[in-house]
């Protein structure tokens, strides 16, 4: 009897249990029934798409949005964009993106790049003052080149430097470069040098005419430059007389009383230099007597005029 009274109050409770009230209950909560979670996902894509997407200036699919990283940026250099892997469409022009850079490096910087383009500057001039030289000297540089350019007479200025003569190219002998001298008519520039390093030399006019005897001949405009002093230095007619200048067979001579302030032998191979009164000079050459180096003869026309002759 009370078994069968404990079965019946046993379905009664099952009965009650699975009443209308508890089955009204929901089964699933709201965030996992399949429509809450399309709407998560939804909701999770398109906060990873403003994330992601919206800093950025390329257009990416809303497919990628979720896989792609964010832009990598350094704080401590300039970075490209185009190092920079392109997952999601990014522009890949010559952009730099400089974050946090130092304004003292900056300045450093800009001072070093500034000193280079002086200095490119100065190298510059340096060759366009050389280009008036049709070949090579052994001496002139664009230092003494631009020295020189300021010492020649207006008649000659801004014309092109053509090479009469020189003792490597002619052979050693002032014959042939008295001969030479006549082909560019006007004023000419006479380099030589010895051997310990010194640069001297004269303005003349052409062509030389060598005399039988002593005579002085030359004009005004005749002067001495030497580098013996470090820097260039030019020698002008003081007034004293007019000993410009002494051409023979047998030497080639500038200034005088007192001194040959540059004396060249026949064989152009040694020399001797001293004070004048006609320039006002000291010794032009590391010693009074020494052995030259090499001589040249620079002429002045414009290109155009050279080149019909």
């Amino acid at each position: 009897m009370h078994t069968l009274k404990d079965k019946v109050s046993q379905k009664l409770s099952n009965l009650f249990a699975d009443s209308p009230s508890q089955s009204a209950s929901p089964r699933f909560s709201n965030s996992d029934s399949p429509k809450a979670r399309l709407s998560s996902s939804v909701g999770k894509s398109l906060s990873s798409y403003f994330s992601f997407v919206v800093p950025q200036s390329g257009n990416v699919d809303d497919d990628d949005s979720e896989s792609c990283p964010p832009l990598p940026i350094r704080t401590d250099s300039y970075e490209s964009i185009e190092n920079c892997k392109p997952e999601y469409g990014q522009d890949k022009a010559g952009t730099f993106v400089s974050i946090g850079e130092d304004k003292e490096s900056d300045k450093g910087r800009e001072l070093r790049v500034s000193a280079k383009v002086e200095s490119g500057s100065d190298y510059l001039e340096g060759v366009k003052q050389m280009r008036e030289l049709t070949e090579s000297s052994v001496f002139i540089t664009a230092n003494l080149c631009e020295f020189l350019q300021a010492c020649l007479p207006n008649i000659v200025r801004g014309c092109k430097w053509f090479l009469l003569y020189s003792t490597l190219k002619h052979g050693i002998s002032l014959r042939t470069l008295l001969r030479r001298s006549g082909e560019l008519p006007g004023p000419c520039l006479l380099v030589a040098g010895d051997k310990q390093g010194a640069v001297f030399g004269a303005l003349l006019e052409c062509p030389l005419r060598p005399t039988p005897k002593r005579k002085y001949q030359g004009t005004s405009q005749t002067f001495l430059f030497t580098t013996i002093y470090g820097e260039p230095r030019i020698f002008r007619p003081t007034g004293a007389n007019r000993y410009y200048l002494m051409c023979m067979n047998e030497f080639l001579a500038f200034g005088g009383g007192g001194n040959f302030a540059l004396c060249l032998d026949e064989d152009l191979l040694k020399a001797t230099s001293g004070p004048s009164e006609t320039f006002g000079n000291e010794c032009l050459a590391s010693s009074t007597e020494f052995e030259l180096k090499n001589v040249e003869l620079w002429g002045f026309a414009h290109a155009s005029q050279y080149l019909s002759s």
